[in-house]
């Protein structure tokens, strides 16, 4: 008999050296272009709408992008079984230059969103593929040092993406911010080819039982889809009747999904075991309506410029003090030791989350003093502490929620389809408060964060539901 014992975890020498850096770069690059592309595009809006127009369907630039990053994100698993990690990679950053190309050359809005949707179908693809071949390329030893690194790329766009997108803006080039992106996807394929292997070590026999929800993803991206073309209608009456239509529509897809539970053949979006009486579902809602909140940082640029008078630059560093709070939160919350201490947090983020909402509130006014936009930023900064507590905690409660441990995978790609979708949601709702106005003014800005806040307070509910359990 021989004894076997598990390797030694690899250091950050190793990882980073000649043997292992190209691929660790092309891991990570992926994400971080989809991270830097979603904060160059928010500093960039407002010049887009400026000089295409288009202001009334503002919010659609981002559901755009996030719906179609739900459906790509749901295919990482059946691409890489059957095109392997190298030409699934190659496919995805070809696939989003052409978009950004669009996005760069659109004479309209239209034309954008076109752009938008190409980006996001690639980008989709881009993010779940950073951690799906990290145990595809790299031995066990690295994974954990691996996925810290993609992690990390997200911090990277919090910092670059609205310096890069602010200094372009700045000078009136807001073509050339979608213009660099397509050409850094371009120089990545070369790093692409020379890193990532052809195939997947996985048996081929795997891709029978990986199935797409098409019904499913359908139903949820058409509701979403609905609820940001809400901010078309000029009127009471078809703004609501859309937003009636979005919900009739969510409702469909729970009813598809519940059947679907029932088939063990059919594909799922949600794990079977939110439809019994476990707390994954409290988990989820949490989770939603927390992502849905934050997309009122989706109009921060344009009411940093239109009421603070900002340039771009500091417009779009306004709209990331949430997402550095939420970094902030998030490791700060991930060290806490204790159930009881967890779960109070847990219980206690969305109250500190709309307390931050509230705060961003009070301080819209037609014009907005030095003094008031550092409160503002404080604000923000307090609203991403809130949900970036929570979140680590929420995710780990969803994957160790079933019992099924064939149901575990499913319950944690879950946490990204509900982030997404929840985001196009929540943007899509902001686009139908603030169009209540003619144009983005004070008082759009005082009831778009007011009635995050609202949202935000709801879950408070449903995390004390979650954490009871």
């Amino acid at each position: 008999m021989t004894k076997t014992t598990e390797p030694p975890e690899g250091g950050w020498g190793e990882l980073l050296g000649r043997k292992y850096a190209g691929i660790t770069s092309v891991l990570a690059g992926g994400v971080a272009i989809y991270a830097v592309n979603e904060f160059v595009t928010i500093s960039l809006l407002p010049n887009v709408v400026a000089d295409i127009g288009g202001e009334r369907i503002y919010a659609w630039v981002t559901t755009v992008y996030l719906v179609a990053s739900v459906v790509t994100a749901t295919t990482v698993s059946p691409a890489l079984m059957r095109f392997g990690p190298r030409w699934s990679y190659l496919g995805a950053l070809n696939s989003f230059a052409v978009g950004s190309a669009l996005c760069a050359l659109a004479p309209n809005m239209p034309m954008l969103l076109v752009g938008r949707l190409v980006q996001g179908l690639a980008g989709g693809m881009l993010a779940g593929l950073g951690y799906a071949v990290i145990s595809v390329a790299l031995p066990q030893r690295f994974w954990t040092r691996a996925s810290a690194v993609v992690s990390a790329m997200w911090g990277v766009g919090t910092l670059i993406g609205p310096a890069a997108g602010g200094l372009f803006a700045q000078f009136g080039l807001w073509r050339w911010g979608f213009g660099l992106l397509a050409i850094l996807a371009v120089g990545m394929c070369g790093l692409v080819v020379l890193s990532v292997p052809v195939r997947e070590r996985r048996r081929s026999q795997d891709l029978v039982r990986t199935r797409i929800p098409v019904v499913s993803l359908s139903l949820l991206g058409l509701a979403a889809l609905v609820v940001s073309a809400a901010v078309v209608p000029r009127n009471a009456i078809g703004t609501v009747l859309l937003l009636a239509l979005g919900c009739g529509l969510i409702v469909a897809f729970l009813a598809a999904e519940r059947g679907a539970g029932r088939r063990i053949s059919s594909g799922m979006v949600l794990p079977r075991s939110v439809f019994g009486p476990g707390p994954l579902k409290w988990i989820y809602l949490t989770l939603g309506l927390l992502m849905a909140a934050t997309m009122a940082d989706m109009y921060v640029p344009l009411f940093g410029q239109r009421l603070g008078a900002l340039p771009p630059v500091a417009a779009g560093f306004l709209g990331a003090a949430l997402s550095i709070g939420w970094t902030v939160g998030e490791i700060g919350s991930a060290s806490i030791n204790g159930d009881r201490t967890i779960r109070r947090v847990v219980a206690i983020a969305p109250v500190v989350m709309a307390s931050g909402l509230l705060a961003a509130m009070s301080v819209q006014s037609a014009e907005v003093s030095t003094g008031a936009v550092i409160g503002w930023a404080a604000a923000l900064a307090v609203t991403g502490i809130g949900i970036g507590a929570a979140w680590p905690h929420l995710s780990a409660w969803a994957m160790g929620s079933v019992d099924d441990p064939a149901e575990q995978s499913m319950a944690a790609a879950a946490i990204n389809t509900v982030q997404l979708i929840c985001g196009a949601f929540g943007a899509g709702y902001a686009g139908v408060v603030v169009n209540i106005w003619d144009a983005p003014n004070a008082d759009a800005g005082r009831w778009m964060f007011g009635s995050f806040a609202l949202l935000a307070a709801l879950a408070w509910v449903s995390a004390g539901r979650a954490c009871r359990t």
